[in-house]
This record gives structure tokens, sequence and C-alpha cells, in this order.
């Protein structure tokens, strides 16, 4: 925020903690001068505040005994912004943050607008605080403007579309039902379940793009770890490796849809003919889920499945020469 929508949000905040201030006192509070307290001051009128200015030995400023408050002028990344430092700033174990962050949310979230608020406790709802600090490389931020999509969506169980780019830069679209935010050290992640690769995906919200709802609901369904951090904490700190197998299978569709239900994501290539898709981390079972196709394939990812398709083939040989 700039300095003057600070002090601004910081007057405010001071004319409502008591019911009358001497202009010396607020002007020392804020660091201003009289005159600048004054355009400050006009300024909240200017928005709708009914500040009450008394003159005399004990003049002074006050918010009018029994006004409603219009909202809080913020945009949308101020909103956020704010949201943000606030509650984190109240999870923090450094003396002296906590309870005046606290404070400040529950005298600004109530006077957001009622567009601002809905966004502000969508994120505040649905964000699990991981304590795992990791460095981060500069240019990692977030758009706040995104962070209040996947917020909203994942509080709403409802379908999120977006641009991914990978860690080695290569870019998909991708359709999932998220979860939950975590914020790791300086960065945020996002759960979801990815109904392409039947599995939860972890996915790093600075590397994603023009996020949109879709209008579609889903019942959510049950984390596979204690919480959303830990999960986040295991993918992200190394974790077992996982395998994205590909594969094209001489039978049609809805066959293997009907043999494997949720575990394959099947697309149907016409002539009989699929692809499948699973996530993996072990590929003996991707050797083992293929072989129970009943059908002919071809691997086209990772190479490294090849491999283990040679050492099955070669136990299941020598059993059956035994």
């Amino acid at each position: 925020m700039a300095v003057t929508s600070a002090r601004t949000l910081r007057l405010l905040s001071l004319l409502q903690s008591r019911r009358h201030w001497p202009g010396d006192d607020l002007a020392d509070r804020l660091g201003v001068s009289i005159r600048t307290l004054r355009r400050d001051i006009e300024r909240l009128r200017e928005l709708g505040y009914p500040v009450q200015a008394q003159r005399g030995v004990d003049g002074g400023y006050a918010l009018a005994p029994g006004a409603a408050l219009p909202p809080l002028v913020l945009d949308d990344d101020e909103a956020v912004a704010l949201a943000v430092g606030l509650s984190a700033a109240a999870a923090t174990g450094v003396d002296g943050l906590a309870e005046p962050s606290v404070r400040a949310l529950a005298k600004v979230v109530p006077v957001m607008p009622t567009r601002l608020r809905r966004r502000v406790d969508a994120l505040r709802t649905v964000t699990v605080r991981g304590s795992w600090a990791a460095e981060s490389p500069p240019g990692s931020g977030v758009d706040p403007a995104v962070l209040a999509v996947v917020a909203l969506a994942c509080r709403d169980a409802e379908r999120l579309a977006f641009g991914y780019a990978s860690a080695n830069g290569a870019r998909s679209e991708r359709e999932v039902e998220p979860f939950r935010l975590v914020p790791l050290g300086r960065r945020w992640y996002l759960v979801a379940w990815d109904p392409a690769r039947s599995d939860w995906r972890v996915f790093q919200l600075d590397r994603l793009s023009a996020p949109r709802t879709t209008g579609g609901r889903f019942a959510p369904r049950r984390l596979p770890a204690a919480d959303a951090a830990e999960f986040v904490r295991e993918r992200v700190s190394g974790g077992a490796e996982r395998y994205e197998v590909e594969a094209v299978v001489d039978a049609p569709a809805e066959a293997v849809r009907r043999r494997f239900r949720w575990w394959l994501s099947v697309e149907d290539l016409g002539e009989g003919r699929c692809r499948v898709r699973l996530d993996v981390d072990d590929l003996t079972w991707a050797a083992v889920a293929l072989g129970l196709v009943g059908a002919g394939f071809e691997v086209l990812r990772p190479p490294e499945l090849r491999g283990a398709l040679r050492d099955m083939a070669a136990r299941f040989a020598a059993a059956a020469g035994r």
C-alpha cells in the first residue's frame, strides 16, 4: 500500500480505538503535522467516514457515535495483501506482534466491502500454515489476484482451470479440484486433486497463470496425509520420486475404463486404441497395471519404465519355465 493509504488506515484504527482524540496526540501517533492530520481527516470524510471535529481547549476528533462505518476503501490487491500480512504476523512467534495483528484483523475485515471481505475470509479459511522455512529466489512472489481466485475456489469446492509451468519449463493446461493453500517459507502452494492424473498434486502458485473457475462443483476428497502442510512438506523437501506414466493401449477406451475405474486416466484415440496415464512412485506398480490391461501397449514415457518391464518379464519367464 502507498504511504498515504497506510496512514489513513492507521488513522481510522486510532479513531475506532477511542471515543475522542486530541489533535496533537493524534498527530504525534501518526508522526505528521497538524496540517497533514487535517488533510487526512478530510480524506476520511470524503470517503464517507463520519469524523467530528471539536474546537477549543478540549478540541479534537472523534467518529460520530452510533454511525455505521462505510466500507474500507482498499482495492482487491491491497485487501488480500493486508489479510496475508496480518495473518502471518498473528501466527509469528515474535513477541508483541500476534495480539495487535489479531486486533487489527478484527477491526479491518468487518468494514471491508462484502466483495473484498469474501475474498479475505476465503483466504483465511483455506490456508494451512506450514512451519518449514525455505529460501526462495527473487521473483517468486504470488499475484494477490491469483491468490484470491484460488482461495475462493478452495472454499467453494469449485473446479479450477489454469495454465501451469513445470520446473523444467514445460507448459500445460490443468483442471483440478482445489483443496488447500499452504505457505512454506516465501512460497505458496496449492494442494489439489488432479482428475486427469487420478492423483493428488502440489502446484507452486508463482508458476500458475490465468486461474479461473469452471462452474463445476465437486465433493471434497480425503487427503492421504495428516494435513495439507505435511503433505506439501513431504513433496517439496524431496519425498518419494514420482513418475508420470503414459502409454498407448491396443484396446477400446471404454473397456479399459470399466476394468480400472479411477486408477488410470483414459483418452480415446479411436480405432480401438486409447492413451492411458497414471502417476506412481513405483514403476513396478505401473508395469503391473499396464499388464493387467490385457492388451498390447506401447510405452511413451518414462523411459525407465521399459527397464522395469524387462525385469518383470524376466522374472515371469523364469517362473513360467520352472
